[in-house]
């Protein structure tokens, strides 16, 4: 078994700094000119995709390029490929957190409300204080963890950095990522170009403030350890430095299963399926992983899973109902419609290059099939259960590291293996001499010829950019463009507040949905209601009768509470591009409860507005 081809070497790179750093530096500096100059005040349905100063599509274009003539250019130090990546994260993932004065997404602030709990009760609690919400008590790593650094800040509560949340995420990535790839190459090509799309096809949007954020970095953590420390039979100190690294890894998995329900479960499948591979035929990781989250499920977990185990179980081998969206998640009007085939269409793409990566490269499927193992092994969990119609797109980003991987292998004229490098340095040994340098250190023929002096086809050249460059666009649609139903302004924010500000214990807070900040907010003495989430038979009987239907369903409160409904411009936006409600029925409800005389209204601004039902009538 032998490579294809190699690497395309490199010359010194003494005054060869100039071109990728400016480019960069514009690129950057097109970047902040775009945010500073973007007005967020009234997205459309294409959210920010509409709403960015042009600028930006000149900066991630201009980046783009750079990253690609840089990475194939001749006499470039590498850090330019990493300073690139960067550069891509910062324009990806912090857009948003600088365009908008607030955090996004409304289970973020959910997030954001369970941390304060924590902080508040200062300790966990169970199923009858908290009601359903006790199920993040049950699995409370990441919340824990969040309180703590809350405190060690001395901030107020996370919304004060979590809109900061997706950089961070994204950056705690960018190391296993590294540690996996380079298990199987030292092409630097192969690595970076790999590691760029998978940034640009991870839209899914699980970097956000969240558990699933960490556990996934923790989960391609472990999955680094084991590649790089159980791949081979150990001799007796093997195994003694082995004991260490199993050590590291139980932490992580620890880590892991305290923190969130789904991500254990994609690591087991994840190990047991490199037994596959004879080379990793050591079941300490998976046994330890198995035994870890069986024990949590048995002991912390036991009373979510108990009442949720029936359904569970209903669920098994239901691949078509476990993917479909269902009622209330189906995009509607024109921008979300667009949005969601831009993103299907990312995902199709990054997937179909794999194929074509995979069945073009035998020689590095052979010696990465470990990875390509790890990229089919969360398949199967879309017959496992619906995940709240998430599974889809769960699945699609634990597969995406090993599908980013092939791609980028299928965009490059010539790639080159690990195992292939170290053959040629045994084989300069064999031959009497020193291993010499990589092949991708020797100097390199002039630009645009292969060594030998073969010229390179353009279509090497230009197809891979227009690739690279496309997926890079694509990403901003399919990550941000239903940014009108994430969005919550400053006065959709002080309009809530002011709710929960009045509302006495034992109140309730009833709403459409619960695409609002502050949703759950003091979630421990207030509850909550939405209609939405109802059979379709109830929320069609609050259509054609708004005002009469929930002044009876919110008239159970008893004093001194009270029961509030609000309407807000997140509802709204979720209603319309979720096919929620029609257009139009949500505004009738909002004027059937506004001139009723059942209600009264304690605040209201450009946002939104709130009601109270009226003492007499409960």
């Amino acid at each position: 078994m032998s490579d294809l081809a190699d690497l395309p070497p490199v010359r010194p790179w003494r005054n060869a700094a100039l071109h990728p750093a400016l480019a960069l530096l514009v690129a950057l500096a097109l970047w902040g000119w775009a945010v500073t100059h973007t007005d967020v005040s009234d997205l459309d349905d294409f959210g920010l995709f509409t709403a960015v100063h042009p600028a930006f599509w000149a900066g991630l274009t201009l980046l783009t390029a750079g990253f690609w003539l840089t990475l194939r250019g001749p006499r470039r130090h590498p850090v330019w490929a990493p300073a690139y990546v960067l550069g891509l994260l910062v324009m990806e993932r912090a857009t948003q957190a600088v365009v908008y004065p607030t955090p996004l997404y409304a289970w973020a602030w959910k997030h954001d409300a369970i941390i304060d709990h924590l902080l508040t009760a200062g300790r966990l609690q169970s199923e009858d204080v908290l009601g359903d919400l006790a199920v993040y008590d049950q699995w409370p790593g990441f919340f824990a963890a969040q309180a703590t650094l809350v405190k060690l800040l001395g901030v107020d509560a996370a919304a004060q950095f979590m809109a900061w949340w997706p950089l961070v995420s994204s950056l705690m990535l960018l190391l296993p990522l590294l540690l996996v790839y380079r298990t199987f190459t030292e092409d630097r090509r192969l690595i970076w170009t790999a590691v760029w799309l998978f940034y640009v096809a991870n839209w899914v949007g699980q970097d956000y403030f969240s558990p699933q954020s960490v556990a996934f970095a923790l989960h391609l953590g472990v999955l680094a350890v084991v590649l790089r420390r159980y791949g081979r039979p150990g001799q007796t100190v093997a195994r003694q430095r082995r004991a260490v690294w199993t050590v590291l890894l139980t932490v992580l998995v620890v880590a892991i299963v305290i923190s969130h329900q789904l991500t254990p479960a994609m690591l087991i499948v994840s190990l047991a399926a490199l037994l596959l591979v004879r080379r990793y035929r050591d079941k300490v990781p998976l046994i330890a992983t198995a035994v870890i989250f069986l024990a949590w499920c048995l002991t912390a977990a036991l009373p979510f899973l108990s009442a949720t185990m029936p359904e569970m179980i209903r669920s098994i081998g239901d691949i078509g109902g476990n993917v479909s969206t269902g009622y209330g998640a189906t995009p509607t009007g024109t921008g979300a419609v667009t949005t969601s085939w831009v993103a299907r269409l990312l995902s199709a793409s990054v997937l179909l290059l794999a194929v074509v990566g995979v069945l073009r490269r035998p020689v590095l499927r052979h010696r990465a099939m470990p990875l390509l193992l790890l990229a089919a092994a969360p398949l199967p969990m879309l017959g496992a259960s619906s995940y709240g119609s998430e599974m889809i797109f769960r699945v699609l980003m634990f597969t995406l590291p090993g599908a980013a991987f092939f791609a980028a292998a299928a965009l490059l004229p010539q790639v080159r293996t690990l195992t292939a490098l170290q053959n040629s340095g045994r084989a300069e040994l064999h031959r009497g001499g020193l291993p010499g340098p990589h092949r991708g250190d020797q100097p390199e023929p002039h630009r645009g010829h292969q060594r030998g002096g073969q010229p390179e086809p353009r279509r090497y050249v230009w197809l891979p950019l227009l690739a690279l460059l496309a997926g890079a666009l694509a990403f901003v649609p399919s990550y941000s463009g239903k940014d009108r139903i994430s969005y919550f302004p400053p006065a959709e924010v002080d309009l809530v507040q002011q709710v929960f500000d009045q509302a006495p214990d034992n109140s309730l807070v009833v709403a459409a949905d619960r695409n609002y900040p502050l949703a759950f907010d003091q979630y421990w003495r207030v509850d909550h209601y939405w209609f939405l989430d109802d059979a379709r038979e109830h929320v069609d009987r609050i259509v054609r009768d708004p005002a009469a239907t929930l002044a009876r369903d919110m008239s159970a409160v008893e004093s001194p509470g009270r029961a509030y409904l609000l309407f807000t411009r997140g509802q709204f936006a979720d209603a319309e591009m979720n096919g929620l409600l029609t257009d139009g029925q949500l505004d009738r409800v909002e004027r059937s409860v506004a001139t009723s005389p059942l209600f009264e209204r304690v605040a209201a601004n450009d946002a939104g507005s709130a009601y109270v039902l009226r003492e007499a009538v409960r």
